[in-house]
């Protein structure tokens, strides 16, 4: 189903949108930034329901014409903008879909609503023809901005929306989800949820991809066995990690963890606070070798190394310093 009950963790979004609908005082243009995969689109489209929903109430009923619509994508009133160029939403794109068409009163709701996913793309341009829109929007009109970015939006249309931003959802019900919705086992569950840090979207991703245990089964190999290979042998774990299709940071997580759990080990020798308890004996080992500093010093390499990659340092460089970094602590 698609309501703001199914809708895990954000109360504070819930709240507010859902008072928003019963006093009436919708605004006309709402901001819901968060990271990537973490429901922004899934709440937008729960909200934009429930606001064309035939039924009185803050939940949208499911069974009404426009509500069964909505779930097939085909409400006329819910307009989904579109871009054709993949990094960008241009000038045109606003003027066609929103700008040339909001004047039209809706066709069989209360609102027309409009809901732009990525809106940390709109050029600047673009963004200036949308904010003659948000300066004086038709009564019924209601603009949903998605973004990862709220930053990369002008002032002025930060001004005239309601800003409503993403917060982790608790480990605890991430965990919940993954094992009673999606039937993931205990130690899998632990795993994803730990990399999803608070993104419920990305934890389900995870429980799903096989590329994902493929690249942490690596990784942790990696962490096993560095401190004994050669050179040559660290030269050709580079070049197998720049071809994962998966993103890098994903990677370098996983090590992250790897080494978090082994500090942690090394401190309080408890098993249970573990993410990768099975690989208990490869932790115990690495623990007595490593000090706190080369441990420490290995963490903060990592999350080095993440900076460096997205400010565009070369890889092949900047995973060799990492590497080595690993290698001699």
């Amino acid at each position: 189903m698609a309501k703001f009950t199914d809708i895990i963790g954000q109360e504070q979004i819930k709240e507010h949108l859902q008072q928003a609908i019963a006093s009436g005082k919708v605004s006309h243009a709402y901001i819901i930034n968060g990271e990537r995969s973490s429901g922004k689109e899934f709440i937008a489209r729960v909200f934009a329901m429930a606001l064309q929903c035939e039924q009185d109430g803050v939940e949208p009923c499911g069974e009404c014409r426009s509500c069964k619509q909505a779930l097939h994508n085909n409400q006329p009133d819910i307009i989904y903008v579109s871009h054709e160029k993949p990094n960008t939403i241009g000038v045109e794109d606003i003027r066609t879909q929103i700008n040339g068409d909001i004047g039209i009163k809706p066709y069989s709701s209360r609102y027309k609503i409009y809901i732009m996913n990525e809106g940390e793309k709109m050029t600047a341009q673009a963004q200036n023809a949308l904010l003659k829109t948000l300066e004086e929007p038709p009564e019924y009109a209601v603009i949903l901005i998605l973004t990862t970015q709220a930053e990369a939006l002008l002032p002025t249309i930060i001004s005239r929306c309601v800003m409503l931003n993403m917060k982790p959802v608790p480990d605890a019900l991430v965990k919940n989800y993954l094992m009673e919705e999606l039937e993931i086992p205990d130690y899998k569950a632990n795993i994803c949820v730990a990399f999803a840090r608070g993104n419920i979207g990305k934890a389900k991703l995870l429980a799903g991809s096989e590329e994902f245990e493929k690249v942490k089964d690596e990784a942790i190999t990696l962490a096993k066995y560095i401190s004994d290979m050669e050179i040559n042998e660290i030269v050709k774990a580079i070049k197998k990690i720049s071809e994962y299709k998966f993103d890098v940071n994903d990677y370098l997580d996983i090590l992250s963890v790897w080494y978090r759990d082994v500090l942690l080990f090394k401190a309080t020798r408890d098993v249970n606070s573990l993410v990768f308890k099975e690989e208990i004996q490869q932790i115990m080992r690495v623990s007595d070798r490593s000090t706190y500093e080369g441990i420490e010093t290995i963490v903060g390499a990592l999350e080095q190394a993440k900076r460096r990659l997205e400010a565009n340092v070369n890889f092949d460089l900047t995973m060799e310093l990492l590497l080595l970094t690993i290698k001699e602590n």
